[in-house]
């Protein structure tokens, strides 16, 4: 009795060992972070250029980089009409020239001046951009890679434009991990990082923007790895399903045919041990010739009775 109910709770103790299957997850992205530490530096924006590009697109572009400088910047940044009536004529001709940018910043009280073109080749934009210190008329410039696609695609490189020109220690992004399982180990490129269901809904922050590799993995379950695109200040979700693995034999396969019962040690052993008394009866009854019995039952021939096996 006791075998048996050990028997019958053995499955289940097979079903402790997997990871407990979860509610199916559903998307649960956290608002967008704004910056994590804001810039005290007065700045201000001369203009972006058009180069083989519609204007409008590019104060469009420009407005949002307005925009997204100041969340960044706890001082106020200077209108384009505030800008025109602080500027002279000829100050207003400048075209990007480090020591005009820096004249135009002293007179507008700042402490960096930012300008930028944006160019069309074909089906690519380019996106430049050049901040000028005022104090010291130096520069630095940033170029985004050859976009392709909508002038709306753009909007994300002016947001990272402005981060990476003035605050680039704030330069990343997260992903949200969520699977159905309980207790699926999780990897980021290819660093453990728990189990799930993983703290804080699953979202890990502060990661380089690009490219990085989710592997989600589970006893008695298929593997899943896939890469996914971490954007500036968004979390990226990855939704993870697994399937239960097929249990495959990983021993020697072993061929067995049947054996003929006549090939068989049994039935060998056998017909020999009747090959020898067959042999012997054979071998008594060769020199047996038939008598006739006499008075006083004497054979009448003289020759004695055959003794052991009886051959008639």
């Amino acid at each position: 009795m006791t075998c048996v109910v050990l028997a019958m709770f053995a499955p289940l103790a097979a079903i402790a060992d997997q990871p407990a299957p979860g509610p199916a997850p559903t998307p649960n992205i956290p608002p967008e972070p704004g910056p994590e530490e804001a810039l005290d530096k007065k700045i201000a924006i001369w203009r972006f250029d058009a180069l083989g590009i519609d204007p409008e697109i590019v104060q469009r572009l420009e407005t949002l980089f307005r925009m997204e400088l100041g969340r960044l910047d706890r001082q106020p940044i200077p209108s384009p009409r505030a800008i025109e009536r602080a500027t002279t004529d000829k100050e207003r001709d400048c075209t990007g020239e480090e020591k005009c940018l820096a004249a135009i910043g002293k007179r507008l009280g700042v402490d960096l001046v930012v300008t930028g073109t944006v160019g069309s080749l074909g089906d690519n934009y380019v996106l430049t951009i050049k901040a000028v210190e005022v104090a010291t008329a130096k520069s630095q410039k940033i170029q985004s890679d050859p976009l392709r696609g909508s002038p709306d695609d753009m909007i994300d490189s002016v947001r990272v434009a402005a981060y990476t020109l003035l605050a680039p220690a704030q330069l990343h992004g997260a992903v949200q991990i969520q699977t159905d399982l309980v207790g699926a180990e999780v990897a980021l490129d290819g660093r453990v990082v728990g189990k799930t269901p993983l703290a804080n809904q699953g979202v890990i922050g502060k990661l380089a923007l690009g490219k990085h590799k989710v592997k989600v993995a589970a006893s008695r379950y298929e593997p899943i790895e896939q890469e996914v695109d971490v954007h500036f200040q968004k979390v990226s979700p990855v939704l993870v399903h697994l399937l239960p693995s097929e249990v495959i034999p990983t021993g020697p396969v072993v061929h067995q045919e049947a054996t003929p019962f006549y090939s068989r040690t049994w039935f060998v052993a056998s017909a020999a041990a009747a090959a020898v008394l067959i042999g012997l009866w054979i071998g008594n009854c060769a020199g047996y010739v038939p008598t006739v019995s006499g008075p006083q039952g004497m054979p009448v021939d003289g020759s004695k009775q055959s003794k052991g096996f009886a051959c008639r």
